[in-house]
């Protein structure tokens, strides 16, 4: 429970962001929070890194031979699930099980430009 005083978690916003763990939701902040042990600056800092990272290996991946974009798959698997993002961690599992199938590389995509818009938009 927070002291009155309190400021509310890092990504709590009035539209509900705050908490996320339903599905269609590309971060989940609980796990999150979790992992921070609440760490609101942490939770910042941790997202901004994840984005970049995610968004490098998306770069990669159309480009890569077979045997790099499973290796890539796999390390963005497991960041992604580490900071709560388990679409884009499972978008990542899906690729590593099926290299070739270019629509995973779309839709892994479309899932990290979901998650970066909004951790800019409760970032502001």
């Amino acid at each position: 429970m927070m002291a009155q005083n309190e400021p509310p978690p890092a990504f709590e916003r009035p539209g509900g962001e705050g908490g996320i763990a339903s599905p269609g939701h590309p971060i989940d902040f609980t796990h999150l929070s979790r992992q921070t042990m609440g760490d609101r600056n942490l939770e910042q800092e941790i997202l901004a890194l994840f984005i970049h990272q995610a968004n490098a290996v998306s770069d990669k991946l159309a480009d890569a031979d077979t045997e790099e974009r499973i290796r890539l798959a796999h390390m963005l698997k497991g960041s992604s699930r580490s900071v709560g993002a388990f679409p884009i961690g499972d978008c990542a599992a899906l690729i590593e099980a099926q290299p070739q199938d270019a629509s995973g590389i779309k839709k892994l995509r479309r899932l990290i430009a979901q998650a970066a818009e909004l951790v800019a938009s409760v970032s502001r």
